[in-house]
């Protein structure tokens, strides 16, 4: 059974309408009757995964209308997902096939995935770093372009694959998802430009390279850019300067050949090009110009492109805050004075019998005094907000006392308000009060009145408890702001980094608090800032599993999966390595191997395979603690080397490592990895290619595997139950975080 949505408007009129949405699965050229999904839709192998991209996609949406009206052609929006088994097939194997190809050509292609497949999409140089999955696209401009199509298109159903066409006036011809074979689509793809008179051809090749500058079409785009490589420095220097002409359609990714070069007057020409530029699409590249040291007038230059460019993108805006206002000291909070008098600082929580008698002891003064009423308010508070006092199976009753004790903290807080209780603690306990019953109106005020009177070095848990909500206000009202496309004013942003620092340094901070201003000013795009806080918090928190993602993200985005594992083996090296820093390694491994494979490098994704199976039984022997989570991981390890196998026709090293997987550890049989398989849909995969190839004995060893797992594990995810003929299951779930147990 397949959906197509055709607009009665367009060329295939009502009849076909009706004809095409009642079709039952045995009048479309559909899947054969007992024939299986995995049939149907082979897994491609390694030979497939190594065959070039026949289909040709545009850079960006913008893109895509631009060409579209200069030809006249329809566009065609493809969207792919990874892992599911339809997509891997039409990835994997159709769009690389020349005939299929063809069946594309009449169109206007872009091609929209939510998934990474190569960890940055520049190298150092500037040079793009095309998706190995989808071939003339970067991985970032695949995941970009999918929300505005969402936005536009989708009908809020994200599924696929799918395949829409969009006609020159945005307005849709046919939606088609859900299919049951492949044919249906090539079908729909190859009927719904027939009837369409063709456009005439454009020669781009008549033009000449200063010509092509200003083209959005991919093909130009590529030859101006390899013209500019092989070039010399007078052809780079006139082209830039052609760029310079185009301030509407300037082209980023040639402009970003210069900044990222070596030669110091074309990057001058290329940032003069960027600071005259009225494409949106040229933000990110001013942002990483200015993160390089500049003249103060040239630097001017390029924030004043981004004020202008933040009339019409939000984007800009902020980012043209961002650099003003980074240096500014916040009013609110002295953050030299909190980080001197916290150096060397150490706190060890108040045990719940402590916090108990001061309870006591300020019940038993007299019901008159206003600060006896404030000891008691922030005692219960504190007891209110430490789970060991609310130790009790039933969350629900727990949840209960908690909110009866909040309740018991704000009302005596306000006794003693009215009994002529001041100070940062009165402002902080009402405050912190009204923010957990849910009195936001309430809270806010008072957090900002508290914050800016608590003493600095204050260790108590009220003061850091209300430096974090402060923090977290400021950061919301932005965020708001943001998403609203409004103005805020500059020192709120002062105001987060001096919470968040005082936060990273203080006995009471957490890990999460430095992630959480990691992961603000990266939106905001302060990413030299945001790099010093991520490391400065794994030297506090060096077993955090939020700051090693982070800290992975960062290593790849920056050095490539080339300099992930090395630099974890550096950290390694060192004399104050931390004790668990070898799990997380281990980790370091996985990511690099499915890195490799997305990349069609089986040898190197194996190599890194055996590296996380090393790190995690090293670690083991370090710390036997650690031995759950390093055999979930290493059992995931070893289906991805079954997968790996299975590509290249390998079936029995694939069978004896997916049984290696389920024997490791069984529950993480279900468990998807990076690339989003399980071990369970190989051995699926494998199944029918053992049944195929008549390999009894193997299919038997199997089958028994399988009947040893969970039955649960052995269901279909929730993204593929929507797939006629899929039964309703319960999505199995995923593993918990960091070295200390299963990410379950």
């Amino acid at each position: 059974m397949f959906r197509i949505r055709l607009l009665p408007s367009l060329l295939f009129g009502s009849v076909v309408l009706l004809v095409w949405t009642e079709q039952t699965p045995a009048q479309a050229t559909a899947q054969t009757p007992n024939q299986s999904r995995e049939s149907m839709w082979f897994a491609p192998g390694a030979e497939d995964w190594n065959r070039p991209v026949q289909i040709t996609f545009q850079r960006t949406w913008e893109d895509a209308i631009a060409v579209s009206k200069e030809t006249g052609k329809a566009i065609l929006i493809c969207v792919n997902m990874d892992g599911e088994i339809a997509s891997e097939h039409y990835a994997g194997i159709r769009y690389r096939q020349p005939e299929i190809a063809k069946l594309y050509e009449p169109y206007v292609t872009v091609i929209a995935s939510v998934y990474r497949h190569n960890p940055r999409d520049f190298d150092v140089n500037g040079n793009r770093i095309l998706c190995p999955r989808f071939g003339s696209v970067t991985c970032g401009e695949h995941i970009w372009i999918e929300p505005i199509l969402f936005e536009k298109y989708f009908e809020g159903v994200r599924v696929a694959p799918r395949h829409v066409m969009v006609e020159l006036d945005g307005s849709e011809s046919y939606d088609v998802y859900y299919a049951n074979d492949t044919d249906s689509v090539f079908l729909t793809i190859q009927e719904g430009i027939s009837n369409r008179d063709a456009p005439p051809p454009i020669v781009r090749g008549d033009r000449t390279l200063v010509e092509r500058v200003a083209s959005r079409d991919v093909a130009d785009r590529e030859a101006v850019e390899k013209a500019y490589k092989a070039g010399d420095q007078d052809l780079r220097g006139t082209l830039l300067k052609a760029a310079m002409q185009h301030d509407d359609a300037a082209p980023d990714d040639l402009l970003r050949l210069a900044v990222y070069g070596f030669d110091p007057e074309l990057a001058r020409l290329a940032r003069e090009a960027l600071s005259k530029t009225d494409s949106i699409g040229a933000i990110e590249l001013i942002n990483e110009a200015l993160r390089v040291p500049l003249e103060d007038s040239e630097r001017e230059k390029m924030i004043a492109a981004l004020a202008r460019l933040g009339e019409k993108s939000e984007r800009a805006h902020t980012l043209a805050r961002v650099h003003k206002g980074l240096g500014t000291n916040s009013d609110q909070i002295e953050e030299q004075a909190w980080s001197t008098d916290n150096r060397g600082a150490s706190y060890a929580a108040p045990g719940i019998d402590a916090v108990t008698n001061r309870l006591e002891t300020a019940d038993m003064q007299r019901p008159d005094d206003a600060q006896a009423k404030l000891a008691k308010a922030v005692a219960t508070l504190e007891l209110a907000a430490d789970p060991r006092a609310l130790q009790t199976e039933n969350g629900k009753v727990a949840g209960r006392y908690a909110r009866l004790r909040l309740e018991d903290a704000y009302r005596t807080a306000l006794e003693a308000e009215a009994l002529g209780a001041t100070g940062w603690r009165m402002d902080a306990v009402i405050g912190l009060c009204s923010y957990y019953l849910g009195d936001l109106d309430t809270a806010y005020p008072r957090v900002e009145a508290a914050v800016a009177k608590i003493p600095s070095g204050n260790l108590e848990w009220s003061a850091i408890a209300t430096i974090a909500l402060f923090a977290q206000q400021r950061q919301q009202a932005i965020t708001i702001a943001l998403n609203k496309k409004e103005d805020w004013p500059g020192k709120w942003l002062t105001d987060v980094n001096a919470a968040y620092a005082v936060l990273a340094h203080h006995p009471l901070g957490r890990d999460e608090h430095v992630a959480s201003h990691f992961r603000f000013l990266m939106r905001l795009g302060a990413f030299g800032r945001a790099e010093r806080v991520l490391d400065e918090g794994l030297q506090r928190f060096p077993d955090s599993w939020v700051l090693h993602g982070h800290l992975r993200g960062r290593i790849l985005w920056r050095d490539g999966v080339e300099g992930l594992e090395a630099a974890y083996e550096s950290m390694l090296e060192g004399e104050d390595a931390p004790p668990n820093l070898r799990w997380f390694a281990g980790y370091a491994s996985i990511v690099a191997a499915e890195n490799h494979r997305r990349q069609g490098k089986p040898g190197a994704a194996i190599a890194a395979y055996d590296r996380a199976l090393a790190h995690y039984s090293r670690g083991i022997e370090h710390n036997p603690v650690t031995r759950n989570s390093a055999d979930h991981y290493a059992s995931i390890a070893l289906a991805g080397r079954a997968r790996i196998s299975l590509e290249s026709n390998d079936l029995e090293d694939a069978l004896d490592q997916i049984l290696a997987s389920f024997e490791r550890k069984p529950e993480a049989a279900a468990s998807r990895d990076g690339l989003n398989l399980s071990a369970v849909g190989t051995a699926r995969m494998l199944r029918a290619r053992l049944g195929q190839q008549g390999t009894p004995g193997m299919v038997e060893r199997l089958d028994h595997a399988l009947t040893q797992l969970d039955p649960a594990l052995l269901e279909l995810p929730a993204f593929e139950r929507t797939v006629p003929g899929a039964n309703p299951t319960n999505w199995s779930q995923p593993p918990s975080k960091g070295p200390g147990g299963d990410r379950k």
